[in-house]
């Protein structure tokens, strides 16, 4: 598990036998069952989790109402990042759709890394960095697009995790009722 891990932060930087051994030796794997919360609302967020196998979702309530707002599979390293990065509490949740294994990076742990590893450092900027092109996407699709045009942008996007996402929380991704997303889907 801890090698996908590591392929996945090679993607950003160069980590050399000294980084990845340090690395190795402070991560976690952490199974969660589905509906079990990796976060709860309320709480500071304090590790970063990397889906070895599972698929999870990031939501917030607001009125009574659930938004999400994105959905992660595997291969994919995140966390509630305003949460991460400040140490407040985070109005978000995240929460295991299915059974979902992780590998788990301590918010302190990754500060050390970085103090001490460059390679680990540039990883982490890059990271952070790609999260709020992302955020910022994802802002720009609710404010420019309608449902239709949200609904078809997703299908292209996540074609391979359709079939995991619930038809509930695709409407709470996109911002609609479930209704008007079965009518949508039925003009396809």
């Amino acid at each position: 598990m801890m090698a996908d891990f590591r392929e996945y932060c090679k993607q950003f930087s160069h980590l050399d036998k000294a980084v990845a051994d340090d690395l190795a030796k402070n991560v976690k794997v952490k199974t969660y069952n589905k509906g079990d919360y990796l976060l709860s609302s309320g709480k500071v967020s304090r590790h970063l989790f990397f889906i070895n196998k599972g698929f999870a979702k990031i939501s917030f309530i607001n009125d009574d109402q659930e938004f999400v707002m994105r959905f992660f599979s595997e291969g994919v390293l995140f966390t509630a990042f305003e949460s991460y990065l400040t140490n407040k509490p985070s109005k978000y949740s995240i929460m295991a759709l299915e059974t979902t294994t992780v590998t788990l990076i301590g918010q302190e742990i990754m500060e050390e890394l970085c103090k001490k590893h460059h390679g680990m450092e540039t990883f982490f900027r890059k990271l952070v960095s790609i999260v709020a092109v992302k955020m910022t996407k994802r802002i720009s699709e609710m404010l420019e697009e309608n449902a239709t045009q949200r609904y078809n942008q997703f299908v292209k996007e996540n074609r391979v995790i359709l079939h995991r996402i619930s038809l509930g929380d695709m409407a709470k991704y996109l911002g609609i009722t479930q209704q008007s997303l079965s009518r949508i889907r039925t003009k396809k």
